[in-house]
């Protein structure tokens, strides 16, 4: 029999203690059956997705940012495929990653700064059925999702047409070394390494080192082990 409304259960899933004890608290009071879900310190995501599916939630509030358990982002889509309703409660301002919530199937994306009573609104809509976001809403946010993978992966392209050269020299610029450094390192003259980075900012269609190196980040690319130039 399923439960009433007044006894859903809802798990929480939250870094920051006195954030999370306060939900449970308004969450209780409001006559849930509330289970907050401990990070315990090294907990890996895989451990902590099978302590959420043995809480077998109707609703989850769930972080993004949960330390050594990583993101929440991939906790989404397997608690939804458990049947349980996901509300992504968060700090992170990134429209994207709030996207990527929501395509992984996240009933809706809250901001951390909201206040309870919005937090509570939103779960009594879900338990009683109701829509948590308009369609433009929800299709904006998902356009940034799939507007930023679509750069991603055309940064990634321009990042896989860099000769073995320049991926090293991106590599020791990735790491805060100054074009002297580098030539030093590689016993050429700081010429030939302008003359890459150069090369390396024309390919990546980036105007600076700095931009090139945040460009490399974005999409967590790391350089080939490093080799000798010949």
């Amino acid at each position: 029999m399923p439960r009433a409304l007044g006894l859903t259960r809802v798990a929480i899933v939250e870094d920051h203690l006195l954030f999370a004890e306060s939900l449970e608290v308004a969450l209780s009071l409001e006559g849930h059956d509330v289970h907050r879900v401990p990070l315990d310190e090294g907990m890996s995501s895989s451990a902590l997705l099978t302590a959420l599916l043995r809480a077998q939630a109707r609703i989850v509030l769930l972080d993004l940012d949960l330390g050594e358990a990583g993101s929440g982002v991939r906790l989404v889509q397997p608690l939804v495929r458990s049947g349980a309703a996901v509300v992504v409660v968060t700090g992170d301002s990134d429209r994207a990653r709030w996207g990527e919530c929501l395509v992984y199937g996240a009933r809706t994306v809250l901001d951390k700064a909201s206040s309870l009573n919005t937090i509570l609104a939103t779960i009594r809509r879900v338990g009683e059925g109701r829509a948590l976001m308009t369609r433009e809403e929800r299709d904006a946010l998902v356009h940034h999702f799939h507007n930023e993978k679509r750069s991603d992966h055309e940064t990634r392209l321009r990042l896989e047409a860099l000769t073995p050269r320049e991926q090293e020299v991106l590599g020791h610029l990735m790491l805060g070394h100054a074009v002297r450094d580098i030539a030093r390192t590689f016993v050429v003259s700081e010429a030939t390494v302008r003359t890459q980075v150069k090369s390396i900012l024309s390919k990546l269609e980036v105007s600076s080192q700095l931009a090139a190196v945040g460009a490399a980040n974005a999409v967590r690319w790391r350089p080939p082990q490093q080799q000798t130039w010949a």
